[in-house]
């Protein structure tokens, strides 16, 4: 789709007439800028937001073009969003609404004029007006790949035409993981770090390159900050010049603070801490075992589920599967049968058939001992919230108990 746009509106519609003959659409005066919307106290804000302004006094055009939007009342929201089948849409409004509903909800908002010619602005207002159309203005969201901030991008470099842009040589390429930490950092969001850790699989901790790491709202204002511009023409290139003006403050930040609550960090701790201590003392009960074993099953069966029953690309080869493992849901099961048999372990019939689901039982412990060790090696070097770590030595703890009991 957005393809489409480029093609249609940079070699179509502007370039049809000879350069003395052409009819810009907009002014002389008109400017074009990237605006860059701060993070908000729910979930879905906490990432911040890109969009586009078009503004030309001369002939009373203010617009601000949004990517992000989507609609409530789409048939299946919920379901479709879950699986990663909603489709956003570009929207449109004035300047002056859209200032409006970020001041009420005290988010903070930069304004970037970007510096291009009157022929580079009316190309991206053909484009956007163009992208606007009902039969153009939807398409499928991807949170990494396609968002809000990645067609942003495309437009600008797209209206930037034969112009090369420089980003500044002392950027450090991160993961996408690494960007959403940034996101959640401070504020007292833990949880919803912790939240996103669980969701997301290795496709996440893929190294971001410039143009990727773009689609972190944030990360493009920081690089559109000290990018600069040059023209090519042939083996010369011309002199750079900063590809947006000094950034412009609309909005601070007046947010209120969010409320306190327990680190989910302290609290697995010490779930983990009394865990132990009922262990040693050997007062940890049975049924607790099975309780947490088909807690941690039932999760990891909701992890399958977003890797191969949804289209999320940042879903797929989740390693906290290695830990949240629904083999933990046959071990809760093999030893629910085991109680109502009603004899010890040491008492069993040994008929061979006894043996071999024993056998199969051990080795399965064994198993998921070893997934523990490879999901601990994961959480601890792709910097994966730390509050894992005593859920996972949680588990770990009473699988090995089971295998000594055995």
């Amino acid at each position: 789709m957005l393809m489409a746009v480029m093609v249609f509106t940079f070699h179509l519609s502007p370039f049809t007439l000879p350069a003395q003959t052409q009819q810009l659409p907009l002014s002389e005066t008109a400017t074009a800028s990237v605006i860059t919307c701060g993070a908000g106290n729910e979930f879905y804000h906490s990432f911040c937001h890109s969009a586009l302004r078009i503004q030309d006094t001369a002939r009373g055009i203010d617009f601000v073009y949004n990517y992000g939007t989507f609609d409530f009342d789409t048939p299946h929201f919920y379901w479709k969003f879950a699986r990663g089948r909603l489709n956003y849409c570009l929207s449109r409004s004035t300047f002056q609404h859209f200032i409006a509903a970020y001041d009420y909800e005290r988010r903070a908002v930069w304004e970037q004029p970007l510096n291009f010619t009157p022929q580079e602005v009316a190309n991206l207002y053909y484009a956007l007006e163009w992208n606007y159309l009902p039969e153009n203005r939807y398409y499928r969201y991807d949170f990494f790949r396609d968002n809000c901030a990645t067609r942003v991008r495309d437009m600008v470099e797209a209206a930037n035409g034969k112009c090369k842009i420089e980003y500044g040589r002392d950027w450090k390429d991160h993961s996408y993981r690494y960007w959403l930490h940034q996101a959640t950092a401070g504020g007292h969001l833990e949880w919803w770090m912790l939240g996103v850790d669980l969701l997301l699989g290795l496709s996440a901790d893929h190294v971001c390159d410039i143009s990727e790491s773009m689609f972190y709202p944030m990360a493009m204002m920081w690089l559109y900050s000290s990018a600069t511009r040059s023209t090519v023409s042939g083996a010369n290139v011309c002199s750079a010049k900063p590809l947006v003006s000094p950034t412009i403050e609309w909005l601070q930040d007046h947010r209120p603070p969010l409320k306190r609550s327990f680190p989910p960090l302290v609290v697995f701790g010490l779930l983990f801490a009394a865990v132990a201590l009922l262990t040693w003392k050997k007062l940890w009960p049975h049924w607790a075992d099975r309780l947490l074993f088909i807690i941690a099953g039932l999760l990891g069966l909701a992890l399958l589920f977003m890797w191969f029953g949804t289209d999320h690309y940042c879903t797929a080869w989740n390693l906290n599967i290695l830990w949240a493992s629904p083999l933990l849901i046959l071990i809760a099961i093999q030893d629910i049968k085991s109680r109502r048999a009603g004899k010890p372990e040491s008492q069993k019939s040994n008929d061979s058939k006894s043996r071999k689901l024993e056998v199969m039982k051990t080795w399965a412990l064994w198993l998921q001992e070893g997934c523990f060790a490879v999901a601990l090696v994961w959480v601890i070097a792709c910097g994966l919230s730390l509050a894992l770590l005593p859920v996972i030595l949680t588990l770990a703890l009473r699988v090995t108990a089971l295998i000594i009991k055995h």
